[in-house]
């Protein structure tokens, strides 16, 4: 029988960094949450906090390298713009889409179109696929497109220059518990 294990093996020894680095996450999301209105932005929020998330728990991870979080969200952002005033077009009218089907016709697709940019340009970062599609279902304006990119770049800032203090607190490596044959 295995034993399973609810607290990581790295907590006991890594403790503050623990705390710290989940310290930081949280003051990076209230930045965000205090800037932009929670309640109109919900898709561009919930991508950044994935974001910080991957930043601070796994930041020496291949989704929290610079080019990745960088040029994810470029790709989301550039992706997210197009898709966006597709689906504002007359396009819709001339298929007859209501407003409620292009938005997530033409979000769907935004999703599909960053994610295969990302993977040909090795630029994935997961969240960032979610600002494509938060520019397209959410209502935004110019101010919210220069606070994701300020946001961005703070968290990529602030790993780099904390890189020499964080450390992973999430094994990327780790075994499941094997489920029992009988």
């Amino acid at each position: 029988m295995t034993k399973i294990i609810w607290i990581d093996k790295k907590f006991r020894k890594n403790t503050l960094k623990y705390i710290f680095q989940c310290f930081l996450a949280t003051i990076t999301i209230l930045a965000v949450l205090i800037f932009l209105d929670v309640l109109n932005k919900t898709a561009i929020i919930t991508a950044l906090g994935a974001s910080a998330f991957i930043i601070f728990t796994m930041p020496t991870q291949y989704s929290s390298d610079p080019r990745r979080l960088i040029g994810g969200y470029i790709v989301g952002l550039i992706v997210g713009f197009i898709f966006f005033f597709i689906s504002q077009s007359q396009i819709k009218s001339t298929f007859g889409f209501s407003e409620t089907t292009a938005l997530v016709i033409f979000g769907a697709i935004a999703i599909g179109f960053a994610i295969f940019i990302m993977a040909v340009t090795n630029t994935e970062h997961a969240p960032a696929a979610g600002i494509a599609l938060g520019l397209v279902i959410n209502p935004w304006d110019y101010i919210t497109i220069i606070f994701i990119i300020l946001a961005m770049l703070w968290l990529a800032i602030i790993r780099y220059i904390l890189r020499e203090y964080l450390m992973d607190l999430i094994s990327p490596h780790v075994n499941p518990p094997q489920e029992h044959k009988r």
